[in-house]
């Protein structure tokens, strides 16, 4: 009897031993220490698009709730103007240069004109299998492209580390737009019975093209001219259903556990001054208005979507997490990239990253909580999109932005602490440092590969591209009434 007491002492003793210790409590946590992590991602939202931006006429009051319960974040930047590679920055926490990503995913014509690969390597690490790793349900509903439905040999959501999905701009089915919150909400559900802590992508389609507009929100708007109503009409869309998530989350008592960041892949299409408003059809998503429906507004920055620019890849991020990330707070001062969301969201989590993984980004947490100094430890680079007008390539080192052509010849130096618009060209007061920051890029770029990795080449692309394969053509065409 006395040695089964010792041995029930030390076993209680051990247990408790083992208990406190972090690594073994993450592990054999029910998930209510470790926060639930929602990440919004828009698509062609630009800067000034936000009622919170000071926008005349955008109603945006879901959006605004989170900037007066979060802190307001004025300099994030993405890591493209243009879709596919910054979604691939989110995914991988690298620069999209290095898969030689540096155009948004089309048909196999295209990516191989373009010398772009047909997808983003299944192989590669990725944040949700991370997250997945650390014990975290994983889902993505919403825009997908980084393949294309187009491609129907392309892997799906799944193959990158993914529970659930729903998705368009992928192979297999084509999700309907506007069910983006819906099946969100059901996963919420279903991990919040289950006590698991969740990671859900919910990348929105608007306000890309096509624009599918629904009476209801057209009748928001009834002084507005054509291209402006339909606008408006589109992101208002865009703002009730997330808040039907935060509405979600306040019934689910889920709301102080749950980190929610909105933003967007890059800035606003188009000219920004509208048009005629035509009808498009989109192999994805459907039809909708086009371009001429394209009036968003950077907030004074130059440059818009596809450019490298401010306009193009300076875009709104907004972070809210009760009692950890600071309410109704406006950080004008800190830049942060789409690189930096895995490390992160992974500290966040508690997520070991894979051996030998080192992501171009750095863990924020203590920037969004507002405890560190804003002063980044690694410095960003920028690799345009191919043949199209403005800088080609850009580095962020500190205080100081240089961007150039294609060519290293056409210099421009910004103090983007003092200048973070970029309006004042220091180059030739300060040719020392542009120098410098020079060779800092051209080094970098000698790192880039010169082209695709050919194991996420499509087999059509081995076919010489030939005419569109009956399986490549669209699930689901899009119903107005829907």
């Amino acid at each position: 009897m006395h040695r089964q007491r010792i041995a029930r002492t030390i076993q209680l003793l051990t247990c408790l031993l083992l208990a406190s210790c972090p690594a073994f409590a993450a592990g054999q946590s029910d998930g209510s220490e470790r926060p639930n992590i929602l990440f919004i991602f828009t698509d062609d939202w630009g800067w000034g698009d936000l009622g919170c931006h000071g926008h005349p006429y955008l109603k945006t009051p879901n959006i605004d709730r989170l900037a007066q319960e979060g802190t307001d974040f004025h300099r994030f930047t993405v890591a493209s103007g243009v879709c596919s590679p910054s979604r691939t920055a989110v995914m991988t926490g690298h620069f999209p240069a290095r898969y030689k990503i540096d155009g948004h995913f089309a048909w196999v014509n295209s990516n191989a004109k373009r010398n772009v690969p047909d997808w983003l390597d299944p192989k590669t690490p990725t944040l949700p299998r991370m997250l997945q790793s650390a014990g975290y349900a994983t889902a993505h509903f919403g825009k997908w492209h980084l393949s294309n439905n187009m491609i129907p040999d392309s892997p799906l959501p799944t193959n990158y580390g993914y529970d659930e999905y729903g998705a368009f701009n992928c192979a297999g089915e084509q999700m309907p737009v506007h069910e983006d919150a819906a099946r969100a909400i059901a996963f919420i559900e279903k991990n919040a019975a289950a006590k698991k802590p969740f990671f859900i992508n919910l990348w929105m389609h608007e306000p890309h093209t096509p624009h599918h507009t629904l009476p209801e929100y057209r009748r928001r708007f009834p002084k507005l001219d054509d291209p402006n109503n339909v606008y408006a009409s589109v992101l208002s869309h865009a703002d009730d259903r997330i808040g039907e998530l935060l509405d979600a989350l306040d019934r689910l008592k889920l709301t102080d556990d749950t980190l929610v960041i909105f933003s967007s892949d890059n800035g606003p299409a188009g000219s920004g001054r509208g048009g005629k408003l035509t009808v498009m059809y989109d192999s994805a998503t459907g039809e909708g208005f086009g371009i001429g429906g394209s009036v968003g507004t950077t907030g004074g920055r130059n440059g818009r979507k596809a450019s490298i620019l401010q306009g193009g890849i300076g875009v709104p991020f907004i972070a809210r997490w009760p009692g950890k990330i600071k309410a109704g707070a406006i950080d004008d001062v800190s830049w942060i990239s789409a690189v930096d969301l895995l490390p992160t969201f992974c500290e966040i989590a508690g997520a070991e990253m894979p051996d030998g993984y080192q992501p171009d980004g750095t863990s924020q947490l203590a920037t969004l909580q507002g405890t560190k100094a804003p002063r980044r430890e690694k410095p960003l680079f920028w690799k345009g999109v191919p043949n199209r007008r403005g800088p080609s390539y850009s580095i962020l080192d500190g205080q100081w932005r240089l961007l150039t052509d294609a060519d290293f010849e056409i210099l421009e130096l910004f103090n983007v602490n003092k200048d973070p618009l970029e309006k004042n060209n220091l180059k030739d007061s300060h040719p020392e440092i542009a120098a410098e920051m020079l060779q800092k890029l051209q080094a970098w770029h000698r790192t880039l590969p010169a082209k695709p990795n050919p194991e996420c080449f499509s087999k059509y692309r081995a076919r010489n591209a030939g005419p569109l394969p009956t399986e490549a053509k669209p699930l689901f065409q899009f119903d107005p009434s829907r």
